[in-house]
């Protein structure tokens, strides 16, 4: 569970992170967006590190199926717009390659 929640923290800071880059760049706000930007994606990288994996590239592979999921949450609660059935359907067959990556049985 510990693992869950600190990719879901790492999602959150990353997307987060990006976003104010993109309001930024394609939403006009204000430079000051980037600030808090780049802390964002300074506590994203942080908290990768926070992960229980032997290997930063398994932690990472697993991250990406965590990451579009949190991404479709994001583009729903943030942006509004409901993600379709191939979004949903895309997220849980991502979901399940991280599981698999992270918990599958490892030989010697």
């Amino acid at each position: 569970m510990a693992t869950l929640t600190t990719y879901a923290g790492a999602a959150l800071a990353e997307i987060a992170g990006c976003f104010a880059f993109w309001a930024w760049l394609r939403l006009d706000r204000s430079p000051l967006w980037v600030a808090p930007g780049m802390a964002s994606l300074a506590l994203f990288a942080y908290l990768l590190t926070r992960i229980d994996s032997d290997f930063a590239g398994r932690a990472y592979a697993a991250y990406g199926g965590v990451y579009i999921a949190a991404s479709l949450f994001w583009l729903w609660a943030v942006e509004a717009q409901r993600p379709d059935r191939w979004d949903v359907t895309g997220a849980v067959v991502c979901m399940v390659g991280a599981a698999i990556i992270l918990w599958g049985p490892r030989g010697a």
